[in-house]
């Protein structure tokens, strides 16, 4: 069974899903995996040199630069998309092989853009883990982010209430550990993993 998890920034996702994967449920991660092949030297560098000029130096990616410029102009945004997209969904492919080699029961895929990708047909059951907006915004802010840049950002996303209704799971993360888990445990004993 693949589980499709999603929420805005600053909403939980990762909390959540490393309490999926404590009770056996291993996750695939697209945000950590455009961090791995943006990473010093990595997969995608070369391709946004050639898209993004200036934003790459000595093969170091200026993560700040290009969120700049990107965030700025969606048509830029959709030429990094061009560029990353591909990339993200071969190591999904190869992280799903990889569990069904192991026989792996269920999988959990960690997918920010899951509705406004398009992937929802991709997952048995989309969970979308939601807080309130000020709750998201502050966690946000810890990363060191401004706020107009946050607003930005979540100006961007699907709104939450639209996200909710897609979802046939919602995680609230505006509560304590304890009652985000519980949540998750529920979800779990539901689909009987």
């Amino acid at each position: 069974m693949r589980l499709g998890l999603t929420g805005g920034i600053g909403m939980g996702k990762s909390t959540v899903a490393a309490m999926f994967a404590a009770r056996g449920v291993p996750g695939f991660n697209a945000d950590e995996e455009v961090h791995r092949l943006q990473a010093p030297n990595g997969a995608a560098i070369p391709a946004i040199n050639a898209a993004f000029p200036g934003t790459v130096t000595a093969g170091v990616l200026d993560r700040a630069q290009l969120r700049a410029l990107v965030l700025a102009d969606p048509a830029r945004m959709r030429d990094l998309e061009e560029i990353m997209h591909p990339l993200v969904r071969a190591a999904q492919a190869a992280f799903l092989a990889r569990a069904e080699a192991e026989g792996r029961k269920a999988v959990l895929l960690d997918i920010p853009l899951l509705f406004e990708g398009g992937r929802k047909a991709a997952v048995n059951k989309a969970i979308i883990v939601s807080c309130p907006r000020e709750t998201q915004i502050a966690r946000v802010k810890q990363r060191g982010l401004p706020r107009a840049q946050i607003e930005a950002i979540i100006a961007r996303q699907m709104p939450d209430a639209q996200k909710r209704a897609l979802a046939d799971y919602v995680v609230e993360t505006g509560g304590t550990l304890a009652e985000t888990e519980a949540q998750v445990h529920a979800i779990i004993k539901e689909l009987g993993l």
